[in-house]
């Protein structure tokens, strides 16, 4: 019997001539914890629905738990042992935790008619597998994200899962979540379920995979223990590049204030004072509902202040709207760039030109084309957007992509503050890497900038100042050159 529970060999795939997958391997052991790393847009995606049965491959060989196929269908895969939880989680939210476990054990078992008592005698069943407390009553679209993930593991049990692989699984979780979710993942282990775990995330491969695969555009680049695995060659193999994050100098002389809050109140904080000058990248960090994004949401005129004060320039000023902020210089990169970033299925060019076109219209409203055109591709050029053509919809992107297109957007409005509202959110770590870069840039030319995060590499890296949140209030102000990860870490 084969000690891999799924063994992918020589495996291509291709879309419309883009070659997504150039004959990869794949092999995961059974029982093991087995990390499949790559930049956005390296082939992980391709090579789990191929696994699946979403995708059929060109060439190749899937042999799993010792039997062979040439193609499988979704319905096979699942029958095998083998279970997906995407980023969405595939869950209805506008059904109960009960109807979204049961429903797909009633419907496999082809019953025709409802039964509340076995409903939740399937729910309670599938909820305690990992020791899952939760409202079985509860409508799912109420539940924080990390509940949603826990009934999709739940519901994944219930089908006799053998493999389940976790696409992201930590993107939108907290640190405590984060343990959680570990602590469950080591708990099924234990019980000899196999985990893919689908990430680019270094710090949580080390602390829970025993193996590693890492793509890079559609290929292998390497296979092995993580005990063998180190920061520097993460970097390396994701991306074929030497970072030097030691690299990035930090300022210490500033301009003068560009944006001041004295005691300022709105839902979700009160009496926060503060201020940023002119060159200086600040720091805004704390765990989720410490206040920390309501802050941000109101320095841009999404969240009216009830006290307090706002000073731009040393003046006070009302900001009862974006448009407001905008006229004042201020820009927000939000913290959900698919949900209030971006325009979805609008192209590359309009979401990178949306906040000029009003310079670029003559007085009539005509936009001039030209200077349009002209403006986007230089964009695209300068932030190195990865794409043949700004036409194309800026939802074909990686998102890491998508994120340097909505920077771009805030860019060229020439904003005096900048406000990023997690910046690297689902980005891998060449993005990440190019954004913090940018964004020293930018502070050296002068800008103002706010990162709000509680990514604590990401404010050691980059923040020249750091204020820390907690219940809705400054607790705390730490200079750059006294950041730690313990210090950090203990605060937060």
């Amino acid at each position: 019997m084969s000690e891999y529970i799924v063994s992918v060999k020589g495996v291509k795939k291709s879309f419309g001539g883009v070659r997504a997958l150039k004959g990869v391997n794949l092999h995961i052991k059974k029982g093991e914890i087995h990390c499949l790393a790559g930049e956005n847009g390296c082939g992980k995606s391709t090579i789990i629905k191929v696994i699946s049965g979403v995708h059929k491959a060109d060439e190749g060989d899937i042999e799993i738990n010792g039997h062979k196929y040439n193609s499988i269908t979704p319905a096979e895969s699942i029958k095998a042992g083998i279970q997906v939880i995407y980023q969405d989680f595939s869950i209805f939210p506008n059904l109960t935790v009960v109807e979204n476990l049961a429903f797909n054990k009633v419907l496999a078992n082809k019953k025709k008619f409802v039964n509340r008592k076995e409903f939740r005698r399937i729910a309670q069943e599938a909820v305690n597998k990992i020791d899952f407390k939760v409202d079985l009553d509860a409508r799912v679209e109420t539940l924080p994200v990390a509940d949603k993930q826990l009934i999709a593991i739940s519901r994944a049990l219930l089908d006799d899962a053998k493999l389940i692989i976790m696409d992201e699984p930590t993107t939108a979780l907290t640190k405590k979540e984060v343990k959680r979710l570990f602590d469950i993942i080591n708990k099924l282990k234990e019980e000899g379920v196999t985990i893919l775990f689908v990430s680019h995330k270094l710090d949580e491969v080390f602390e829970i995979c025993d193996n590693i695969t890492i793509f890079r555009n559609g290929e292998n680049v390497i296979s092995c223990p993580v005990s063998e695995m180190n920061e520097s060659k993460f970097a390396y193999y994701m991306t074929g590049r030497n970072f030097d994050e030691d690299a990035i100098t930090k300022e210490t002389n500033f301009g003068d204030a560009v944006l001041e809050t004295k005691n300022l109140c709105a839902p979700g904080f009160s009496d926060v004072s503060f201020q940023l000058r002119q060159g200086e990248i600040l720091g805004i960090t704390g765990q989720l509902g410490s206040g920390r994004t309501e802050l941000s949401l109101a320095l841009f005129g999404l969240l009216a202040p009830f006290g307090g004060d706002i000073l731009v320039d040393n003046k006070k000023v009302e900001i009862p709207n974006p448009d407001r902020a905008q006229e004042l210089g201020i820009a927000l990169v939000p913290e959900d760039r698919l949900t209030e970033g971006l325009f979805l299925p609008q192209s590359i060019k309009w979401n990178i030109e949306v906040t000029r076109l009003e310079k670029i219209s003559n007085k009539l409203g005509l936009i001039n084309e030209r200077k349009l055109n002209e403006e986007s591709k230089q964009w695209v050029k300068d932030l190195g957007v990865a794409t043949n053509d700004d036409e194309f919809p800026v939802q074909t992107l990686s998102g890491g992509n998508q994120q340097k297109v909505v920077l771009a957007r805030w860019l060229a409005a020439e904003p005096k503050v900048l406000i990023l509202n997690g910046p690297t959110v689902g980005v891998d770590i060449g993005a990440k890497h190019d954004i913090h870069k940018l964004l020293r840039k930018l502070a050296k030319d002068g800008m103002g900038i706010i990162i709000v995060s509680d990514d604590i590499k990401e404010i050691i890296q980059t923040c020249d100042r750091t204020l820390l949140m907690q219940g809705g209030e400054i607790t705390g102000e730490i200079e750059g050159n006294e950041l730690t990860v313990d210090l950090l870490s203990n605060y937060i």
